[in-house]
């Protein structure tokens, strides 16, 4: 397969649409399209505190290689009508329960066909992972980028980072949410969301508080192709923490691919930075997702 399109022919312009979540929540989801008809499109979930307007750049180089591409918002993020402060909370429940099957059923309503395809970066990469192993019928394959288990064992600096799993929550309790723009982590999160989030980084076991769902043993029995991008110098998902996500998920054969700055053509392959050059991510992707369709794929 071609890693683009001819660059005489142009994308259409990106569309926004709104999503109404089950409990009321709203937000915008922003939609690319190739030029072409779609026959794969990925539901795209971003980074902890990324608005879904930086991932443009992604979706478009993806677009010119023929794949569609929705971005989620997060709740609290962007043109998510929702602020978490001391009296609008959530956690990973709300998110995998109310706001992702909201957006993936208004992006099918306008694109009913195709494979629908899960990826996401950091935080996002792992909700893709707790959402397929609970809706393994809906999702055809995960793309993984610039993520992994926050597992504080998983890391050189882990009894530094087991502390902040601790912390996190009493400070986002204190505060009435996580003042992550003041800190230089995430946005300004919610507290059960953070909850969550320190819990897994604390235990290494992924759970949603008010979900009785089991996802460890949901993501032992996924069967779904999964590639995982890491970036070379990526100190919040190192190989470790990558690897230690993935091997949740014994059953779905993954492929794992380090990209560094030359590759990327930026000064340093970290874990936001490939986001300004998406271009060689997006070759990665979808010379990945051609091997799968063709049937080539390990």
């Amino acid at each position: 397969m071609s890693d683009s399109l001819s660059a005489a022919t142009a994308l259409p312009a990106h569309e926004l649409f709104p999503v109404l979540a089950a409990d009321g929540a709203r937000a915008e989801l922003l939609l690319q399209r190739p030029a072409s008809e779609a026959t794969q499109t990925v539901y795209w979930l971003p980074a902890l505190g990324v608005a879904a307007k930086h991932y443009l750049p992604l979706a478009q180089a993806l677009a010119e290689r023929g794949i569609a591409v929705a971005i989620h918002e997060w709740r609290g993020i962007g043109s998510s009508d929702k602020r978490a402060d001391r009296h609008q909370d959530w956690g990973y429940r709300q998110l995998l329960e109310d706001d992702i099957p909201a957006g993936i059923a208004a992006l099918r309503a306008r694109l009913p066909r195709g494979r629908l395809l899960l990826g996401g970066h950091s935080l996002g990469g792992q909700l893709a992972a707790l959402y397929a192993s609970v809706h393994p019928r809906d999702v055809a394959a995960l793309l993984v980028v610039a993520s992994g288990s926050p597992y504080w064992r998983q890391f050189p600096q882990g009894r530094l980072l087991w502390l902040a799993y601790a912390s996190a929550p009493w400070l986002a309790r204190l505060v009435g949410h996580l003042p992550g723009r003041r800190i230089g982590f995430g946005g300004n999160e919610a507290r059960q969301l953070i909850d969550d989030w320190a819990r897994t980084g604390r235990t290494g076991r992924y759970a949603a508080a008010g979900m009785a769902v089991d996802f460890e043993a949901l993501m032992g029995q996924l069967e779904l192709p999964i590639i995982g991008v890491r970036m070379h110098d990526d100190w919040l998902a190192p190989q470790a923490s990558l690897s230690w996500l993935l091997g949740k998920m014994p059953r779905s054969p993954n492929t794992q691919q380090v990209m560094t700055a030359g590759q990327l053509g930026i000064e340093r392959a970290d874990h936001f930075g490939w986001m300004k050059a998406p271009e060689a991510v997006a070759m990665r992707i979808a010379q990945w997702l051609h091997a799968q369709t063709s049937g080539s794929g390990t």
